[in-house]
């Protein structure tokens, strides 16, 4: 695998499926197998946590980034490589957006929708160029990017609005794709001027 890290975004909580919890288990085995650091939000809760401890298992490494008044909420995760208390949501964004070749959105709620939708407008407006794959897992993201068909149906965003991520299955699809990817170092900072 070429990349080295990928921020991944999803739930704080395990959702109503139990294939949530399963296919979470299954990225974060597959990363730490790959040898691929996860860069995530730093909690120990929900599909987050499921996620980092399956890295940890598989031996990988995990960066964790959490703002401090998320630290009681979402259990800071205190058994990661490598743990970092910002002092805000933007910082977090930023860091997470700076160690990472590319994206990864998992189920989650308004929080992962809130990173995704980051993400996808930073490269919108030409701050990267770096993969973003959502997993719809069980058809979890079918909500989400019906937003985006209808933000482009009601002339809010153009039909290259779609071309900003790629949709894909599972987790053994995302590796697949994932194993193709070149390193995208050329942006890793541009965040910092948004």
């Amino acid at each position: 695998m070429q990349i080295s890290s990928v921020a991944v975004f999803c739930g704080s909580r395990f959702g109503s499926r139990p294939e949530y919890a399963a296919q979470s288990r299954a990225l974060g085995t597959a990363l730490g197998q790959a040898g691929v650091r996860l860069v995530y939000g730093g909690g120990h809760v929900g599909l987050m946590g499921t996620v980092a401890d399956a890295v940890l298992a598989a031996g990988g490494a995990v960066t964790g980034i959490i703002p401090a008044f998320l630290h009681s909420r979402e259990i800071m995760h205190e058994g990661v490589t490598d743990l970092t208390v910002t002092d805000s949501m933007h910082d977090r964004k930023a860091r997470m957006f700076a160690q990472s070749d590319a994206f990864v959105v998992m189920p989650g709620g308004l929080g992962t929708f809130d990173e995704t939708i980051e993400i996808m407008t930073w490269r919108q407006l030409r701050q990267h160029d770096k993969p973003i794959y959502i997993v719809n897992v069980a058809g979890w993201a079918d909500s989400l990017l019906a937003l985006v068909d209808g933000c482009i149906a009601d002339g809010f965003a153009s039909p290259s609005a779609r071309n900003l991520f790629e949709v894909v299955p599972d987790v053994a699809t995302l590796m697949t794709a994932l194993a193709t990817l070149p390193v995208q170092a050329d942006a890793r900072d541009r965040v910092s001027t948004l």
